[in-house]
């Protein structure tokens, strides 16, 4: 008799819902609450704002660390239950924050939130989906990274509001009660992982796995080209109103500008969900990576009339290249062994994301609006190491997930 698995049986669509919110929840009340938190905490202990942003990247790092363990216990049991630990954790973590009085219950607390982070975020949602749907997750993966894209939209005004109203200790506990009261039930609402015999086949398009070195090749490739874009990404997002600034761009311009790159990011998701989703996402990635240095030419050419189009095309390439974290090591290498890979991949963008901010600022300082050239060149050398990625067209059709001989 053909069995139809949990995730098909109760919908994507609810499955998207669910866990494009619990991501939402997730990163509002870690990876974006410095932003708004780091003065007043700054502030109350008695510390440079400096302290705080330290202690977030200490955090990426430790979830760098954590996300091979945590994407090959993913593969093995699957990530509903892995996900509700998560927010427990997240919880203890901002609890914790809420009580600092010092640096060192700062530095446990943004500890335990970067357990919370190499638990809870992107990489483990979609090895979790990838686990659910097989080779079918493609869509789904692009699905919460619409819903949550507007983490930072939603959780800076709720943050900011209790911050000022309250207190930023009031804030943390507040999103603390969030995870509890939210997102804690709706991962616990997800399915039961499909039995790996289920999972679907390598389809066209896959690299096929005829030796190691065919498939470590494609990972040091893919691990180089998403480490680029972490640098990239974080490194213009701390600096973004200040390099305008330079090019010439009023204040106010700037402003109206890097208010841009949320939009731009949610219009490249949705075209990745729509006319992109026909070809394979090594297609999408390519174009991504084009985007920022597009985005530097016309700046450089334009100045501020064009600074605008600088942070669409900027925003749009993070967009993509977001879903691209999920969908092209899923398309490269199959199912089976997602989350491990997924999270020996990612490892390199961790750190590098948590270098960028500094080492950015550190060019402007002594380059000034040249670092942006900088960027650029990294985006080039990471669209030539996706140039260097080759597919082949699967020798079988792929096998629907949860389809079996009756």
């Amino acid at each position: 008799m053909t069995q139809v698995p949990a995730g098909q049986a109760r919908g994507p669509l609810a499955i998207v819902l669910a866990l494009g919110t619990a991501q939402t929840v997730a990163w509002a009340s870690s990876y974006y609450l410095p932003a708004i938190l780091a003065a007043p905490i700054a502030r109350d202990l008695g510390l440079a704002p400096t302290y705080v942003f330290g202690a977030l990247s200490g955090a990426l790092v430790i979830s760098g660390l954590l996300g091979p363990r945590v994407g090959h216990a993913i593969d093995t049991f699957g990530g509903r239950s892995l996900l509700a630990i998560s927010n427990l954790v997240f919880v203890a973590g901002l609890l914790l924050l809420s009580v600092a009085h010092g640096v060192a219950v700062l530095i446990a607390a943004w500890a335990l939130l970067g357990i919370g982070m190499g638990m809870g975020l992107y990489e483990a949602a979609f090895a979790t989906l990838a686990r659910i749907y097989g080779t079918n997750a493609r869509r789904t993966i692009t699905g919460i990274t619409l819903i949550a894209g507007f983490a930072s939209t939603l959780g800076w005004p709720l943050t900011t509001w209790l911050a000022s109203e309250y207190s930023w200790r009031v804030a943390c506990q507040v999103w603390a009660a969030i995870h509890i009261a939210v997102a804690l039930p709706l991962n616990l609402s997800l399915p039961r992982a499909v039995p790996l015999d289920q999972q679907a086949r390598p389809g066209p398009g896959a690299i096929q796995q005829s030796g190691r070195q065919s498939e470590t090749f494609a990972m040091v490739l893919l691990a180089y080209m998403f480490a680029a874009a972490s640098f990239v990404s974080s490194g213009i997002s701390a600096i973004l109103p200040t390099m305008l600034v330079a090019f010439g761009a009023t204040p106010a311009q700037a402003l109206l500008a890097g208010a841009l790159v949320g939009p731009a990011q949610v219009g490249a998701r949705l075209l990745e969900a729509g006319w992109l989703a026909r070809f394979h996402p090594l297609l999408s990635a390519r174009l991504a990576m084009l985007m920022n240095p597009i985005g530097v030419v016309a700046l450089v050419v334009g100045g501020p009339l064009l600074a605008s189009t600088f942070t669409v095309l900027y925003g749009a390439g993070n967009g993509i290249i977001t879903i691209a974290r999920g969908t092209l090591p899923l398309a490269l290498f199959g199912p089976a062994g997602f989350g491990r890979r997924v999270g020996m991949i990612s490892l390199p963008s961790r750190l590098t994301g948590a270098a960028a901010p500094l080492a950015l600022g550190l060019m402007v300082e002594h380059i000034g609006s040249s670092a942006l050239w900088i960027s650029a060149l990294v985006s080039v050398s990471a669209f030539f190491a996706l140039l260097l990625l080759r597919t082949e067209r699967a020798n079988s059709t792929p096998l629907q997930v949860g389809e079996q001989n009756s």
